[in-house]
């Protein structure tokens, strides 16, 4: 148990979905506990809170992390994008759509997750992608629900949709 004396704080400033955010925080905060709990930005989920699933990937300074693995305080100066900031950016509008017209979605819970790394995909690969690409750029995050199949072809339809 952490005693409320004995924690130490940090002067945290940091841009989140291209709002600059300026807040004191506990350095034992993970960053997913800061985006959901302090922000309200609750599209990035937890589910094993161990690095494993991938249901809590967001970007940090446009490379793909999980944020249970992540202090807060580590992001200091920093750049995070949620779901949250990819649905209102346009370049990833057809990444969002692709996943509807694709079945892509079942519960819902692993989609955030996909759908960043699918837009980290994308980014890193603007001439265009294979299937195994897009199978290895989504192989940090577990859906339950898909069997992924459809997941990869709204990644791989989305990739068409941005040339």
């Amino acid at each position: 148990m952490i005693h409320a004396d004995k924690i130490e704080w940090f002067d945290l400033e940091v841009t989140v979905n291209d709002v600059p955010v300026r807040r004191r925080v506990p350095t034992h905060l993970r960053l997913l506990d800061f985006l959901r709990d302090e922000l309200g930005l609750t599209g990035t989920k937890e589910v094993c809170g161990e690095g494993e699933c991938g249901a809590c990937t967001v970007l940090l300074d446009g490379a793909t992390v999980n944020s249970c693995l992540v202090f807060a305080a580590e992001t200091h100066g920093s750049s995070v994008v949620t779901v949250e900031g990819l649905a209102k950016k346009e370049e990833y509008s057809g990444l969002l759509e692709a996943f509807v017209e694709r079945h892509a979605v079942q519960c819902g819970y692993c989609i955030p997750g996909m759908v960043v790394s699918g837009a980290q995909i994308l980014d890193d690969h603007p001439e265009g992608l294979t299937r195994e690409e897009i199978r290895a750029g989504l192989a940090g995050n577990i859906c339950r629900c898909t069997g992924y199949h459809k997941i990869v072809y709204a990644v791989e339809h989305a990739g068409r949709l941005r040339k």
